[in-house]
This record gives C-alpha cells, sequence and structure tokens, in this order.
C-alpha cells in the first residue's frame, strides 16, 4: 500500500476532530462532563494549504472521511471510542427514569405476553369445538409455533433488542408447555412420563440458554416451567415421592445456580414454588403412615433453604431491584424457611400423638443455626457475610427460647429464661455484639414476669420452699448480670446502643424489687398459712391478730431493708443505693402512718412508731455528719 500523503492524513484527522467536538457538545446538553484528554497534536508537517483542505474536508467530505479508514491511533480516537458508550449510558439512564418508557417497554410487553398466552390457549379451544383439525395436528403445530418463536427470538437478540427477544421465548416456552399439556390431558396422545420428559426438555433448554448468555431472566422463565410441569400434568393422585424428588431436583439445580451467578430471584421463586407444592400436598394428602417419608423431605427442603444464603452470590453493585432481591435471598427467605420448617414438623409431631419431641425440635433447630455460624458465609459484599451469621445466631436464640415453655412449666420455664438471659449477656459482653444484648434483655424479661405471674404457691415451710427458691435464682441471676454489665462499663471503647451502665443500674434495681417482691411473699404465706393451719379460719379476732402481726413484719423489714441499703449506699459510695434507700423510707413513713396506726395494737404501733423514728435519727444524723461531702461535691 502506498504511503498517504500528509494533505489526506491531515484532512482526516480534521474531520474525525470536528465530529469528536460535536459528539462532546451533544453529551454536554444531556449533563455529562468527560475527563480532560491531553490536546489533540497536529502533525509537524501542518501548513495553511492543510488547514484549507481540512475546511473543506470538514464542509463537503465528511462523510467520505468517515467511510476511509484510520490507521492513526491519536488521543481523538481513543477520545471518541471512550464517548460513545458514555452517551448511550447517558441514553440507559434516561430510560430507566422514564416512567413513560418502563410503561412500554417493560409493563405492556408483560401484559402482552399475557395476551399471547391466552389467546394460544382460546386457539386450542377453539380449534377443538370447531374440529378444524385433529388432536395431533393441533398439538404439532403448537411444538412448532413454540419452537420457531424460541428461534425467531434469537435473531431479535442478535441486533441488541434483548427484552424483546426475552418476551417472545417466554410466548414460545408458554406455547410448548400448553402444547404437551394438551397432549397430555386433553387428547390422551402421550402419557405421563412421555409429557414430563418433554416439559423438562423444554426447562432444561431454557436453563441452558440463560447460563449461555447471562441472562437472570430466562433462568427465572426456566424456573417458573419446571413448577409448571407438576400442576400441568397433575392427574389427583397422591404421587408423593416423586413430585418431592422432582422439587428436591429443581432446589438442588436453583443452589447451584445462585453460588454461580447473581441470580437472587431464583432463589426466591425456587421457596416459594417448594412451599407451595408442599403445603398444597399436605393438605390434601398427608396422613400418620406416612410420616417418615415426610419428614425426610421436609428435612432436606429445609436444609437446602437454610444453607442458601451462605452461598448465594449476590449483585455487585447496590441499589436498585437488585439489591431487594438480595436482601430477600438473605433475611426472608431464612426467617421464612426456619419458621416454616419447625411448624411442619411440630404439626406432625402433633398429630402422631408425640409432643414429648417437640421441644427437641426446637433444641435440634437452635443446634443447627449454630452450627452453621462455623461455617463462613460467601463473600462480604455489603457485610453480608456478617449480617447472615447474626441472622442465624438470632434464629438460634429465638428456637432456644421457645424450647422452654414447650419443655418445662412453672418454675423451671422461669429458671430457663432467666439462665438463658444471663448466659446471652455474658456472650454479648465477649463478643461485643448489640443483637445479643437485646435478646439477652427479652429473655430476662420473659423469665422476671413468669417469675412474678406463674410461679408455684408457698408452702408452710418458710422461706425453704419452691417459690422463695426461684426467687433467689432470679435474684442472683440479676445480680450477676448487674456485676457483668458494670464491668463492661468500665472498659475502654465507644459506648453501644444499649449502655451497659444503664443496663448495671436496672438490674441492680430488679436486685431489690426482687427481694421485697420474696421477702414480702414469705411473710404474707407465713402468717396466713399460720392462721388457717391452726384451724381457726371463722375466728375474726385471730384474723385481726393475724393481720397487725403481718403488716408489723411488713414495716420491720422495710425499715431494716432500706437501712441496709442506705449503709451500702454509704459504704460502696453509690449514690443509686442510697436514693433507692430513701425511696423505701418514704414508703415506709407513709405505712406507719397511714396504715399501721389504725391496724397495728397500742403496744406494736409503739414499736413501730419508735423504730421508725430511730432510724429517721440514725439518717438524719449520717447525713448531718456529711461523710461523704455531699454539701461539696456530688458522689457518683
Amino acid at each position: 500500500m502506498e504511503p498517504r500523503e500528509p494533505r489526506d492524513l491531515e484532512a482526516q484527522i480534521a474531520a474525525l476532530r470536528g465530529r469528536v467536538l460535536r459528539l462532546e457538545e451533544t453529551l454536554k446538553e444531556h449533563g455529562i462532563a468527560l475527563r480532560e484528554e491531553e490536546p489533540i497534536q497536529r502533525p509537524a508537517v501542518a501548513t495553511a494549504e492543510a488547514a484549507s483542505a481540512a475546511r473543506e474536508s470538514i464542509a463537503g467530505e465528511a462523510p467520505a472521511a468517515a467511510q476511509a479508514p484510520v490507521h492513526a491511533a491519536g488521543p481523538a480516537q481513543g477520545y471518541a471510542a471512550t464517548a460513545a458508550p458514555q452517551f448511550a449510558a447517558v441514553e440507559a439512564a434516561g430510560e430507566e427514569r422514564s416512567l413513560e418508557s418502563r410503561i412500554g417497554s417493560q409493563w405492556f410487553n408483560r401484559i402482552g405476553i399475557l395476551a399471547v398466552l391466552i389467546a394460544a390457549a382460546w386457539f386450542l379451544k377453539l380449534a377443538i369445538d370447531n374440529h378444524w383439525i385433529g388432536p395431533l395436528g393441533r398439538v404439532l403445530i403448537g411444538l412448532v409455533a413454540g419452537a420457531g418463536l424460541i428461534a425467531w427470538s434469537e435473531r431479535f437478540r442478535t441486533r441488541g433488542y434483548a427484552a424483546f427477544s426475552y418476551s417472545l421465548k417466554a410466548i414460545g416456552s408458554g406455547v410448548l408447555y400448553l402444547s404437551l399439556w394438551a397432549a397430555f390431558s386433553l387428547f390422551h396422545l402421550v402419557d405421563s412420563g412421555v409429557a414430563f420428559a418433554a416439559m423438562i426438555a423444554v426447562t432444561a433448554f431454557n436453563g441452558f440458554l440463560a447460563w449461555v448468555q447471562d441472562a437472570e431472566l430466562l433462568a427465572l422463565y426456566a424456573i417458573v416451567g419446571g413448577f409448571s410441569t407438576p400442576l400441568l400434568l397433575s392427574t389427583g393422585e397422591n404421587h408423593e415421592v416423586s413430585l418431592f424428588l422432582y422439587l428436591l431436583l429443581l432446589d438442588a439445580v436453583v443452589l447451584v445456580l445462585v453460588a454461580l451467578k447473581p441470580w437472587s430471584r431464583l432463589l426466591c421463586a425456587a421457596f416459594a414454588g417448594t412451599v407451595f407444592f408442599f403445603a398444597e400436598w399436605s393438605v390434601q394428602y398427608y396422613s400418620q403412615s406416612e410420616f417418615g417419608t415426610t419428614a425426610f423431605f421436609l428435612a432436606c427442603f429445609f436444609l437446602i433453604f437454610a444453607w442458601a444464603p451462605r452461598l448465594v452470590r449476590l449483585k455487585v453493585e447496590g441499589g436498585g431491584s437488585g439489591a431487594s432481591w438480595d436482601h430477600l435471598a438473605l433475611v426472608v427467605v431464612p426467617l421464612v424457611n426456619a419458621g416454616l420448617g419447625f411448624l411442619g414438623f411440630y404439626l406432625m409431631l402433633e398429630n402422631a400423638g408425640s409432643a414429648w419431641a417437640e421441644p427437641w425440635v426446637a433444641v435440634a433447630f437452635a443446634a443447627f443455626y449454630l452450627l452453621l455460624l462455623r461455617f463462613p458465609a460467601r463473600g462480604a459484599i455489603h457485610g453480608s457475610a456478617v449480617a447472615t451469621s447474626t441472622l442465624h445466631l438470632t434464629i438460634a436464640v429465638v428456637f432456644l427460647t421457645i424450647a422452654i415453655p414447650l419443655k418445662t412449666q412453672g418454675r423451671w420455664m422461669t429458671i430457663g429464661w432467666l439462665a438463658e438471659g444471663a448466659a446471652l449477656v455474658w456472650l454479648a459482653r465477649r463478643v461485643q455484639s448489640t443483637l445479643l444484648t437485646v435478646l439477652a434483655l427479652l429473655c430476662l424479661a420473659l423469665g422476671l414476669i413468669a417469675l412474678v405471674t406463674v410461679n408455684p404457691p408457698a408452702s408452710l415451710t418458710p422461706i425453704f420452699n419452691e417459690r422463695f427458691g426461684t426467687y433467689l435464682f432470679g435474684i442472683a441471676v440479676c445480680a450477676f448480670v448487674a456485676w457483668l454489665a458494670a464491668q463492661a462499663s468500665k472498659e475502654p471503647g465507644p459506648e453501644p446502643p444499649v449502655s451497659w451502665r444503664s443496663l448495671a443500674a436496672v438490674a441492680g434495681l430488679a436486685v431489690n424489687v426482687l427481694i421485697l417482691l420474696a421477702v414480702g411473699w414469705e411473710i404474707h404465706a407465713y402468717w396466713w398459712f399460720l392462721h388457717w393451719h391452726a384451724g381457726f379460719g371463722g375466728d375474726w379476732t385471730l384474723m385481726h391478730d393475724y393481720r397487725m402481726y403481718a403488716q408489723f413484719s411488713y414495716s420491720a423489714f422495710f425499715m431494716l431493708f432500706g437501712a441496709a441499703l442506705l449503709t451500702l449506699g454509704f459504704w460502696r459510695r453509690v449514690a443509686f443505693l442510697r436514693w433507692q434507700a430513701l425511696l423505701l423510707l418514704a414508703v415506709a413513713i407513709g405505712k406507719v402512718f397511714i396504715v399501721d396506726v389504725s391496724t397495728l395494737s397500742q403496744g406494736y404501733r409503739i414499736l413501730s412508731f419508735l423504730g421508725l423514728g430511730a432510724l429517721l435519727l440514725g439518717v438524719s444524723f449520717a447525713y448531718q455528719k456529711d461523710w461523704l461531702n455531699l454539701r461539696k461535691s456530688n458522689a457518683r
């Protein structure tokens, strides 16, 4: 090839530069600022004559120059090559933001698919009613039409119309499924095995295309077709093993796909289809004789969808609908799977009369999710690994909490919840987990509510009885939590959302309240059972004596406990304890002046007022002595 003249080369570069400048102006109109490039260097041989030729080229020879091959790889060429995709991105972004575009390209597209499928179904019905063609001809026409639509869709895909191509594939696949259904169900041309194999072939072909073309939408079509097959070929008979084996195969394929491709929508669709078929079959066909087989398949389904969130590959780019499906796959599917799996086993055991095994199933579920924590989750995109582990830990704690009331009753249920709450507080401090702290507080709240409401009644033996022992356990747990939280509040580091200092204060307050309740119940039970055990249930004089002794005991205990708290507050220099003591002493003052005056006999009334007066004078002396320098500085 002969070398080009400098004038020709200058003309081509000038024409190319003019086109790039026009493209840059167009991009700026769309709000896209391109990065600055190095200035285009003109060849050293440029002359006034070459410049004149360049102007002529821009004016009249631009089309010819555009068609001529350019061998010089200058900066302008790279500039134009990078600008074109950005201009396409502008158009794509505008299309995504346009409601009109979404309605025209997506909504109408899907409605059109549905309309064509309905038309195909009605056409089959019309052909049947009018006997236009024989059954075999109708089926063959449907098969040829469906295959033709799928083949024709590839023509549009290669020309850049991917969305329309996928729409044609959806229509073609639907026509194939309907034709095979007609061949089996309406015309009885083939048996169920042949129709089933043919539908599986259609599903597999769609899955193959989805893999080759990296198209999640085609994979979704394949999954929908796969789950539609049992419905289309249903004969109303119970084929549990065949149905569930087929569903297991589909779910396993989906598990592999979501591990290799960022197609989280497939996992959500497979889970919804599996739940639908299992629930529908259980309502219609399940019986106690099928317990073993059904339990096996239920365990398989549960394990697949419990393990899937640790394998699913997420969208690399956050935001949009992809992130929403990722959230469903990572959070909603595991939660619903855990709940439905446990509910399934619970109902089967209840139906089989094996209620004794229900709490152990909850314990097994908790152990399984704790075991999952030892296996690393897939990747760390958007913190998914941490979120998955946190979710599994939460589910494990919930199942342990459920197991306690299923297995135990009365005081053992209370002790179980309190012990679990204390263990979770200890673990939350070790791993610095706010979520575990919240779960621990929930368990402690359940235990304390049960302690107050469902405890066994006290016996004739004071102190050494089940109720007082349960209260002692609750007091010990709250004291342990208060000590643990106080130690954690002294450790350096940022303040967690659930303040350790506040938790220590609340737990310490709970200790004192439980002591008041425990001893108060013992005072009440002792005098009440002593009176009735003596056989004087109808003697109102003895009843009055009982009430008098009980009220005096209450007043004495309030004073002594208040004094003990105040002493401890001065010794440990803790203002929170001293304020509790002052509040309790205020209650004792009110009780002595309001209740004891009318309830106690003269002798006990004197003792009550004398004890209260002596105690208050001692408290007053302690504060006037100002041992803690409260007048000068604030105590802790």
